[in-house]
């Protein structure tokens, strides 16, 4: 009996939730971690994934061109990052014009081109198209594809350009010629690209002893501050980590830095869910019931407030949101506690990513905890994904159909 109501849960969960298991990224094998190895530059016409860039598998579909007279032309974003060079041979800025995800992919390219190569910088030869130069049902009509090269135009660079776009998240790279690299990504309407979410190895968190201890070194067992309100907002209290749904202490990670009036900041990746408030919150003051809702941390923004740990034993109180930015660092760690909440560098953060409901994901990992509560443990060994979250997805995929996995529309980001 209990056995059935278990599979039961589990069953409703992936019909629900299932994109929600892949982690701190959408990564390639839904769930398999590369092991750390030396980066092999792609060959010349090769492409990662070894599939059409417009299958599930990579990109996706085609979803119609973007003009700026369109109700879509909003999806854009313009991407202003001093270290990389726009060509805009148009001279209209097209070509900083790009969805979110492309953007954030884009970003961290960025930064792992300077970390390779010192004084050379990226640069994008061709970005949105909205004059027609490209093949019928191009996602750079999208915005959803880039052509690079480097600041150097050194060819012989290209083929590990393409390695590294792989690395930094690009839903598709190919090496299509000698003189670009070629790099797409998934819709932002996507579930998919919504997937993942960890905080960095060096952010800390509050064990019951009142002791700082980083991520990267907390275990399953130990206990640490959280809030004890299913929107973020009720009681902190001292909360059991049950398991790390990902957990990869060498992975180089782009993410979203917040920093707040009162001081504290906090790092997490663009899909993790943040409880923020629109409301007044220059006086610290704890937030009104059910002023607090939940973003990706990519939508958070400064103005919007957050739920900061106060000087009292068991007392939160609102902090302003004065900057938000974005830098790269080594490990993502994704901490599960019993109450889905807990607090990281002072500022309460939910466990949980991909969809912009807390509660909902919460309902989702129920099962896991069920298991904890029987045996005392939830069966996970060493680095890597949860093998709960990637049972989430095997039975997704086995339950519904490849449209049903990543519909669009679902999951949107709040704008």
């Amino acid at each position: 009996m209990l056995l059935s109501t278990l599979v039961t849960c589990l069953a409703g969960c992936a019909f629900l939730l299932s994109p929600v298991s892949e982690g701190c990224g959408p990564g390639r094998g839904y769930g398999k971690r590369r092991s750390p190895r030396k980066l092999a530059p792609l060959a010349y016409k090769q492409f990662s994934p070894n599939v059409a860039e417009k299958t599930l598998g990579a990109s996706g579909r085609y979803e119609g061109k973007i003009t700026r007279n369109s109700e879509r032309f909003k999806e854009l974003t313009p991407n202003y990052n001093p270290d990389i060079i726009f060509k805009d041979e148009e001279n209209t800025g097209a070509d900083r014009m790009m969805t979110q995800r492309c953007k954030d992919k884009l970003n961290s390219l960025a930064i792992a081109v300077m970390n390779l190569w010192p004084g050379v910088r990226l640069r994008v030869t061709e970005g949105w198209d909205e004059d027609g130069h490209h093949s019928e049902e191009s996602l750079h009509y999208e915005g959803r594809a880039v052509d690079i090269t480097t600041s150097d135009r050194d060819r012989n660079k290209y083929a590990m350009l393409a390695r590294l776009a792989v690395e930094s998240g690009f839903d598709w790279v190919y090496y299509e010629s000698k003189a670009h690299i070629h790099c797409s990504v998934k819709s932002d309407h996507s579930v998919a690209a919504k997937s993942g979410g960890c905080f960095p190895g060096e952010a800390s968190v509050t064990l019951e002893s009142g002791a700082q201890k980083s991520v990267s070194e907390l275990r399953p067992g130990e206990r640490v501050l959280a809030s004890a309100g299913g929107d973020g907002s009720g009681e902190l209290v001292y909360s059991e980590v049950l398991a790390f749904l990902d957990r990869d202490p060498v992975t180089w990670k782009l993410f979203y830095t917040l920093q707040t009036d009162a001081g504290a900041r906090l790092s997490l990746t663009a899909a993790h869910l943040l409880f923020v408030t629109e409301g007044n919150c220059s006086e610290g003051a704890p937030p009104a019931p059910g002023a607090l809702r939940t973003v990706y941390a990519s939508d958070a923004r400064p103005g919007q407030c957050v739920l900061v740990a106060g000087q009292r034993h068991g007392e939160g109180r609102l902090s302003r949101v004065t900057r938000v930015s974005l830098s790269a660092s080594r490990g993502a760690f994704a901490p599960l506690t019993r109450q889905g909440t807990l607090v990281v560098d002072g500022v309460v953060a939910s466990c949980y990513a991909v969809v912009e409901q807390h509660s909902l994901a919460h309902w989702a990992f129920s099962p896991l905890r069920l298991i904890h509560s029987w045996t005392g443990s939830t069966w996970s060994h060493g680095d890597g994904i949860h093998w709960y979250s990637q049972l989430l997805h095997w039975l997704g995929r086995m339950l519904l159909d490849s449209g049903r996995l990543h519909p669009l529309g679902v999951a949107q980001e709040a704008r």
